[in-house]
């Protein structure tokens, strides 16, 4: 599978240096590299991807970039991508991020101006690590390939733990280990011999359409999709993921256009409520894809899951990265080389229930202050919780006096259970609690001029898409064997998702309003009309019903009391409150706890600092 690996150093006696002296430059991607490159200063390794060197320079680019320069389009067509790189670094410099869009991440070592250039594309669909060395840098695109240089720690830190356990995932920049950091989207690496620097390279531009007609606008939509889908599809074999939501659908049937026939791949789970195969059959049928489905049991997350674990580079909680690796499996097991994902929409056109949810808590900010303050504020918040309608208008009040992007968070376990409930005390005290929310303020602050529906959107940019729902699906991917590409994260159609007015993407409450009008008479009416359901596992409650299941994640409950950084008895009422309280919202976190204790299992090495 594609990645990519580096040291740059200008101190001959660094770190850097002792590895090229041993021959290899960081180890971490698994099997022999398709290419490898070294200089006086620095040395790449790249695996599903590629490398070229030209006097003094080396260039290396992995994943699927595509070139807006038409000149350098065609040397990427004629020789390579890497040739491509090392064009548009002698023309541009710096300037190359301007060149080139898709997913990727790149890499410049320049011996001659002693000079180092690594990035990611706009959306962060392709990771990147690195650490500061003694005058240089190491970089790849994961972690275990940076974390493999000597003198890179590779203790687990508090600060990682925590923001582990409050987003179920690790969120650029933040890395689980001593001495690491993620680059988020949309920024650069460079390094002089001096010193290292992050610095952005673009930023999305909210400048909202309000002249286009929203017939026009519909138009626009259908044709962007196609393109995007069109570029991602040039692959001998592609496939779609096709859970019969909006997105998935909408790229299945574009897909199914080009390539009559086209392979569809699904998921179902036999549990109330979780089950979508009805609507995913629904657009397998309208747009005449080969159908390929699986139904997961309990036996499977049983056999799976410790592998799953620790197949990703850093501890991951999203329990829908195991319906997606099944799906991968079997794309790969039917010689797809290419799967094109649906992962973006929901973040690009409004598909999220909360942005609605938002839409209403806003409201209270209308009301005047004074009124607010002296008047409404002491009023609604002493009335009583156990009355119904009383309760709603206290905890609506509650609510919305939470200012955004803090009130996103009011689900959030640790939200909800007091973070010294959870863990020890020495622990707690160690650790910056105020760290998660800094972070997702000062991403939702970063947009210019943007509404508080876009704010919303962009931060689930860099958290629900990059560091969550991508690393999901690419992990998952990667582990079956197949190749993925997201057609709904295209340059162009996110470039024109930020000219669509707010007020079109969601209409009254109605998510996806401009979208779905744009697509009414392309998708089943049935996909139109569905309610947003998500890929969710139905593990809590089948930890309820399958003794195994339980046996596997109450152990690593239990494991977890000897790592010394949550409370003995936190663990005890968890698990109490999974057996005799609500078993899906317990479970949840359940499923996050037990992944971090198996990946800790699979990575023995990784010790608390």
């Amino acid at each position: 599978m594609a990645g990519l690996c580096g040291w740059f150093a200008v101190n001959a006696a660094s770190p850097a240096g002792a590895l090229e002296a041993q021959g290899q430059a960081l180890p971490g991607l698994s099997g022999a590299p398709d290419a490898q490159c070294t200089n006086r200063l620095g040395g790449c390794r790249v695996r599903g991807g590629w490398i070229a060197q030209d006097a003094d320079v080396i260039a290396a680019i992995t994943g699927h970039p595509q070139w807006r320069d038409p000149a350098l389009a065609r040397r990427a067509r004629e020789h390579d991508p890497a040739q491509a790189l090392l064009e548009a670094w002698r023309q541009h410099g710096t300037g190359l991020f301007e060149q080139v869009g898709g997913d990727y991440a790149l890499a410049i070592v320049d011996s001659g101006h002693g000079r180092l250039v690594a990035g990611i594309d706009r959306l962060g669909q392709t990771p990147l690590h690195f650490a500061h060395l003694d005058g240089g840098v190491a970089f790849g695109t994961s972690a275990g390939c940076v974390a493999a240089h000597p003198a890179v720690a590779t203790e687990v830190t508090r600060e990682g733990l925590y923001h582990y356990c409050f987003f179920h995932m690790l969120p650029a920049p933040v890395s689980l280990f001593s001495g690491l950091e993620k680059l988020p989207g949309a920024h650069r690496l460079t390094h002089n011999g001096d010193r290292a620097e992050v610095s952005r390279y673009w930023r999305p531009r909210f400048e909202e359409d309000s002249a286009a007609t929203p017939e026009a606008l519909e138009h626009a939509l259908h044709e962007h999709a196609q393109a995007a889908v069109e570029r991602r599809a040039d692959t001998p074999r592609p496939g779609a993921f096709l859970s019969g939501g909006l997105d998935s659908s909408t790229v299945a049937g574009m897909l199914a256009g080009m390539h009559p026939g086209a392979d569809s791949f699904s998921i179902g789970f036999d549990a109330p409520g979780y089950d979508e195969m009805e609507y995913a059959r629904i657009a397998s049928r309208h747009f005449g894809t080969q159908a390929h489905e699986y139904y997961v049991t309990p036996e499977d997350v049983v056999d799976a899951v410790p592998r799953i674990a620790g197949s990703y580079d850093e501890p991951f909680g999203n329990s829908s990265a195991l319906p997606a690796y099944f799906c991968a499996r079997m794309a790969a097991d039917a010689g797809i080389t290419r799967l094109l994902a649906g992962d973006g929409g929901d973040e690009l056109f409004a598909g999220n229930a909360r942005y609605a949810k938002q839409g209403v808590f806003e409201h209270w900010g209308r009301i005047p202050a004074p009124l607010r303050h002296h008047l409404l504020d002491p009023l609604f918040t002493r009335l009583p919780r156990g009355l119904p309608l009383a309760g709603k208008a206290r905890s609506y009040v509650e609510q919305a006096r939470i200012p955004l992007p803090d009130r996103l968070q009011t689900y959030n376990y640790l939200h909800r259970l007091a973070p010294e409930t959870m863990f020890a005390p020495e622990f707690l005290a160690a650790v910056d609690s105020e760290a998660p929310w800094e972070l997702m303020r000062g991403i939702y602050a970063q947009p210019q001029s943007a509404s508080s529906l876009n704010r919303m959107m962009y931060l689930d940019w860099q958290q629900t898409l990059a560091d969550n729902d991508l690393r999901k699906v690419t992990g998952m991917c990667q582990l079956a064997g197949v190749d993925v590409a997201f057609p709904m994260l295209d340059d162009d159609l996110v470039e024109f998702s930020c000219r669509v007015p707010s007020d079109l993407k969601l209409k009254k409450g109605r998510l996806r309003h401009f979208y779905k009008e744009a697509f009414t008479g392309f998708l089943p009416d049935a996909i139109i009309d569905k309610k947003k359901h998500g890929f969710g596992l139905p593990f809590g409650v089948w930890m309820q019903e399958h003794a195994p299941l339980r046996e596997l994640a109450y152990d690593s409950l239990l494991r977890l009391k000897g790592r010394n950084f949550l409370r003995d008895d936190f663990i005890d009422e968890l698990i109490r409150l999974h057996r005799e309280g609500h078993a899906a919202y317990y479970g949840d976190f359940v499923w996050i706890l037990m992944m971090l204790d198996l990946w800790l299992e699979s990575h023995p090495a990784a010790r608390l600092a």
